[in-house]
């Protein structure tokens, strides 16, 4: 055996030992699934019928909101159980958040643009361009507790008209100023979120024709801009929400729960690919999935945050 190799032995042997002193080390799961789903609860198809639903987004009485992209609608599910239609012309709308005074903002990613849609049904243009140039297509979208707003913008497949020069996430101050760009190194960031004390904004990194795969947490600064990133779980998303204890549910094949130390709790199988989650109903406790052609709902023993 030759020297060389002997080394390179004794080095394999020590990141072997090193990887699993680190493994042994990192804090196993809280959680399991029986903490986290009501007791012989299931998931249930709530309505079918859609093209591709998306950017589910929860109002102060329970009710859920979501959009189907590709016929340009959103749709209000109630806490009643009745599905109506919100707008018959929703810009191609996307991710969508209420903010703290009832205002639904919307990603209108046909209209490559961010909006506000008043309590009165009134429209407002919050964003359409940065530094001179249009937006790509608004993805997601999340208001911090001081009336600030983020949201990705990136361009899947088509990219005929783009204007910027990549694909960012950005922060709308609450002051009126002019829009800031607060992520520049992702590939494809998608889906947005912030906690609820406006201290940490998740963004998922979800582009599967580029192969960028990871969800990132960040600090929020007291300007807006984002600090410390760090691995939140290791995959991407298209959405994703958090529970009452900082558990935070990306989709994939399925909804997949990780803890806020990034261990994977589970695993929850929907009928199709989800795009997106959010908790809703009076009490918050049930979890609603946009799902291609359908919306789902799973009972929970959990709150959203």
């Amino acid at each position: 055996m030759s020297r060389n190799h002997s080394v390179r032995t004794l080095f394999a042997c020590f990141t072997l030992v090193m990887a699993l002193q680190v493994a042994a080390q990192k804090p196993a799961a809280k959680f399991v699934i029986s903490d986290l789903v009501a007791t012989g609860a299931t998931v249930v198809k709530l309505s079918d019928g859609f093209i591709f639903t998306e950017g589910p987004a929860v109002d102060i009485d329970g009710n859920v909101y979501f959009s189907d992209v590709q016929t340009s609608k959103a749709y209000k599910w109630s806490v009643d159980g009745e599905l109506t239609t919100f707008r018959e012309q929703s810009g191609g709308s996307n991710g969508m958040y209420f903010d703290q005074t009832g205002n639904l903002l919307v990603c209108e990613s046909g209209e490559r643009r961010v909006t506000r849609v008043s309590i009165d049904g009134s429209v407002s243009v919050l964003a359409d361009s940065y530094d001179g140039k249009k937006l790509n297509s608004p993805n997601d979208i999340w208001a911090d507790p001081n009336g600030g707003i983020y949201f990705s913008d990136p361009r899947f497949r088509d990219q005929t008209g783009v204007e910027q020069d990549g694909h960012h996430v950005y922060y709308i101050p609450s002051d009126g100023t002019l829009i800031q760009r607060v992520v520049d190194n992702l590939e494809a960031p998608n889906g947005v979120l912030g906690t609820a004390d406006g201290s940490k904004l998740y963004v998922a990194d979800h582009g599967p024709d580029t192969g960028s795969e990871m969800t990132y947490v960040y600090d929020i600064q007291s300007d807006g801009r984002l600090g410390n990133r760090q691995i939140a779980a290791p995959q991407g998303s298209d959405g994703m929400t958090l529970d009452e204890h900082g558990n935070l549910y990306l989709t994939s094949e399925g909804v997949d729960i990780y803890t806020q130390s990034g261990n994977k709790i589970v695993s929850i199988d929907i009928p199709e690919r989800p795009t997106n989650v959010v908790f809703g109903g009076v009490d918050r406790k049930t979890l609603f999935i946009t799902a291609r052609t359908g919306i789902y709902s799973l009972k929970m023993m959990v709150r959203g945050q």
